[in-house]
């Protein structure tokens, strides 16, 4: 059996290539909530394959402003905290946190406490690329960062956004 092409609207890709422009916008905010991410990667379709989807996700994103960056933060609840939407968003999220033992009340604590401490320092919630990653590490990546400054610590939030966006990005095309 031969592989689905990028037109083929059964496939992931065919169908993100033929979805009507707004549904299309829609999703991909999902995965990242910047208007001109969404739809720049919009703009660029048809895609050949997956890997071309992804260089056109790198391509709209590459210089993140502060103003983008704090929009698409309003859409990740706290490290540690289950999100209690239904929406996408929220359900890849607490799919992404599952390594956080929510019955670990020492671990949740300390998540909390460093959730606060972070925001008193920077302004805005800490994010970090959770999938894959205990609670334990989530913690200790949040204490590391809590002695950047300003300037770096937009530059790694930047970068877990665009990590985030290429895993969510998957589980677009695999739907």
């Amino acid at each position: 059996m031969s592989a689905p092409s990028s037109t083929d609207t059964g496939s992931g890709l065919g169908r993100v290539n033929s979805l009507p422009r707004p549904e299309l916008i829609k999703q991909l905010l999902a995965c990242l909530d910047v208007q001109r991410w969404a739809h720049e990667i919009a703009d660029r379709r048809p895609f050949a394959d997956a890997a071309e989807l992804y260089a056109a996700a790198d391509a709209a994103a590459p210089d993140l402003t502060d103003d983008e960056i704090h929009t698409a933060l309003a859409a990740h609840p706290r490290i540690g905290e289950r999100s209690q939407g239904s929406g996408t968003s929220s359900t890849w999220s607490r799919s992404e946190q599952s390594g956080v033992d929510a019955e670990d009340a020492e671990l949740v604590t300390a998540l909390r406490e460093g959730n606060e401490e972070y925001e008193r320092r920077f302004g805005h919630v800490y994010l970090v690329c959770a999938s894959g990653r205990s609670g334990a590490e989530l913690l200790e990546i949040l204490r590391s960062r809590l002695d950047n400054d300003r300037a770096t610590e937009m530059r790694i939030v930047a970068d877990e956004l665009r990590k985030i966006a290429r895993l969510r990005l998957a589980r677009v095309i695999e739907s």
